[in-house]
């Protein structure tokens, strides 16, 4: 069952004098990453083919997200009337694909999967959470509440999933701290760049992947504040087991911040000179 669904959002709320145009581009991109969530559920199902249990939960975990879709790019269709959602997701089908000719996971064992999907459910809980904090558009900042809270059950579920393998497979910390930050290495593939090129590029415009993801980066590095990097630095510890309390968790927490606003800088420099 769904938490929330589209037409529950009172639409009629929309406020085209509260839109802010830096945002536009970043919800864009998102709505289409969102409606992919069907090809990553195929692709986990055919990592985790012999558990019922998991491939069930797969399944609705993919409903939820490509309601997410629709919901962004709803408001990004009203934000810009112009801009066309379903055509946008086709394109981007057809620029970005995942190999799902797979039986084990690309992280070497199940509970690495695992691991991954919660560092992607943090970073788009935390993005979520930061985008409504930085909207004051009613209707964008409800629809980013209710997907910020999705993301963070989905990322209990594969937290809970990851621990069920995790007594059978035996990861270290150490272990789960090179998955884990690897992925969140990851971020700057070229999922979010081609969703950005086809959601915002001129038709015909060649892809370029550096120009892309500082496009983005740039814009989605910016809506976050020390609170958010705190939430995402400790549902990290969580994840490769470490506490996430205290004075240690309260220094990575600044530590992030800093560098997540370097790296932003560093973006919007590439941007400005593009």
């Amino acid at each position: 069952m769904k938490h929330w669904r589209i037409e529950q959002m009172d639409w009629d709320r929309f406020d085209p004098s509260r839109v802010n145009p830096e945002i536009v581009p970043l919800v864009k991109a998102a709505s289409v990453v969102e409606r992919n969530g069907v090809d990553y559920a195929a692709y986990l199902k055919n990592v985790f083919a012999d558990d019922p249990d998991f491939r069930q939960a797969a399944d609705r975990w993919a409903h939820e997200e490509v309601q997410h879709g629709d919901a962004l790019g709803r408001w990004a269709m009203l934000a810009d009337p112009s801009w066309d959602y379903v055509d946008a997701f086709h394109r981007y089908r057809r620029s970005y694909q995942l190999d799902l000719d797979v039986d084990t996971s690309i992280r070497g064992s199940r509970t690495g999967e695992l691991i991954a999907r919660c560092m992607v459910e943090t970073g788009t809980s935390s993005f979520y959470t930061a985008l409504a904090d930085a909207t004051d558009e009613p209707v964008l900042k409800a629809v980013c509440k209710q997907i910020a809270a999705d993301e963070y059950r989905h990322f209990k579920l594969f937290y809970d999933h990851m621990h069920r393998y995790l007594g059978r497979e035996k990861l270290g910390v150490w272990q789960r701290t090179r998955i884990a930050l690897g992925r969140v290495g990851e971020s700057e593939d070229d999922e979010l760049a081609s969703a950005f090129h086809v959601t915002n590029d001129a038709p015909g415009q060649p892809y370029d992947h550096r120009r892309c993801i500082a496009a983005y980066m740039s814009r989605a590095l910016k809506v976050y504040q020390p609170r958010h990097t705190n939430r995402v630095t400790g549902m990290i510890l969580k994840t490769i087991g470490w506490t996430p309390h205290g004075r240690l968790h309260a220094l990575i927490a600044r530590a992030f911040y800093y560098l997540l606003k370097l790296q932003q800088k560093k973006f919007a420099r590439i941007t400005a000179s593009a």
